[in-house]
């Protein structure tokens, strides 16, 4: 530990390096979580909608995703994707739709349960209304079902922004990999690495207790 030095810390290193890959890193992490939960909701009504042709996509894919580490499915997005299509579409382009693709399976077992927690009465009730699934779905279900798994959620999309420094596998410019460039440049590779770290704990922990914040403010208007 007597052997590292921070002296190079300062705000000149964080506007050229670390900046940008942070906003990569929020960028991912907004469009994963917003792609994750449309895809992820159309899966989780496609399992519960009662038609095997539905259901068994639906399983497949997302008991699939599921058992697959993230980073090698970055790494077949990666190196696939261009030899199917005949050119390369970029590390960061291909970072967005693994993160989509990959956080759609985890975001849709959320949905499901959230829908399942409605009572059945309530999707009764829209029966003898004349609803139609759809309608449903949109008006009673979905509505409470979201309300009920926010804190869920936003958990999820907090280890989602984890996740994101994975994409550094496949050289996409992420928060990690500006830290990692400012320590080459300066020498100070393992220095860079603690910095990198306590970044991700600083954000994770600040929005973690947020969501016990908001979590609490919801069971109080339960």
């Amino acid at each position: 530990m007597s052997a590292l030095d921070f002296s190079f810390v300062e705000w000149d290193i964080f506007n050229k390096f670390v900046l940008k890959g942070m906003l990569f890193s929020v960028e991912l992490t907004i469009i994963a979580t917003v792609g994750g939960i449309v895809f992820g909701t159309i899966l989780a009504l496609m399992r519960l909608s009662g038609n095997k042709v539905l259901e068994l996509p639906a399983v497949i894919y997302v008991n699939g995703m599921r058992s697959i580490p993230l980073v090698m499915v970055i790494l077949w997005f990666f190196l696939l994707i261009p030899f199917l299509i005949g050119r390369s579409i970029g590390a960061e382009l291909s970072a967005t739709i693994t993160f989509v693709a990959f956080e759609a399976a985890y975001f849709s077992e959320i949905m499901r349960a959230g829908i399942q927690s409605i009572p059945r009465g309530q999707v009764m009730a829209g029966q003898a209304l004349g609803m139609t699934y759809s309608q449903n779905m949109r008006l009673i279900v979905l509505p409470q079902a979201f309300r009920n798994m926010i804190p869920v959620l936003l958990t999820q999309t907090i280890i989602l922004f984890q996740d994101t420094s994975l994409v550094y596998a496949i050289g996409a410019y992420d928060l990690l990999k500006g830290f990692v460039t400012a320590g080459k440049i300066y020498g100070r590779v393992e220095e860079v690495y603690i910095l990198a770290a306590l970044a991700y704990f600083v954000i994770c922990f600040g929005l973690s207790a947020l969501v016990r914040r908001l979590q609490a403010r919801i069971a109080i208007i339960r």
